[in-house]
């Protein structure tokens, strides 16, 4: 079994940064896709960030140049830098584990964290 537990979320204001920090209790995680996901009041949640077991990884167009996906075997735990954070990026955030890539698409294992809520204020 996979648990994940996210840790780092809070208020923040315009600008700022943020570390969010995802352990995962399991001894397989170094084989382990993992990715950032977020989802805001009324819209479908979204990719963030992901990173494979090789280390690559991708990002949607809206983070490119401020987030920054990483990964600590050692630690089980996969983080998301957040820099020059701004109000669009209000969302609950939550962490992958076990995606998979098919025909260049990311798609989500069956392992979620339970969110953490970031709010960046104006």
């Amino acid at each position: 079994q996979v648990q994940l537990v996210e840790s780092g979320g809070g208020l923040v204001q315009e600008g700022g940064s943020l570390r969010l920090s995802c352990a995962a209790s399991v001894k397989i995680f170094s084989v382990l896709a993992m990715g950032w996901y977020r989802q805001a009041p009324g819209k479908q949640r979204e990719l963030v960030a992901h990173i494979t077991s090789g280390g690559s990884t991708d990002y949607a167009d809206s983070v490119k140049g401020r987030f920054t996906i990483s990964r600590d075997n050692a630690k089980n735990t996969v983080y998301l830098q957040m820099n020059s954070l701004k109000p669009e990026d209000t969302a609950v955030y939550f962490c992958n584990a076990d995606s998979s890539i098919t025909f260049g698409r990311v798609r989500p294992g069956d392992y979620w964290g339970q969110g953490t809520q970031v709010t960046v204020s104006s």
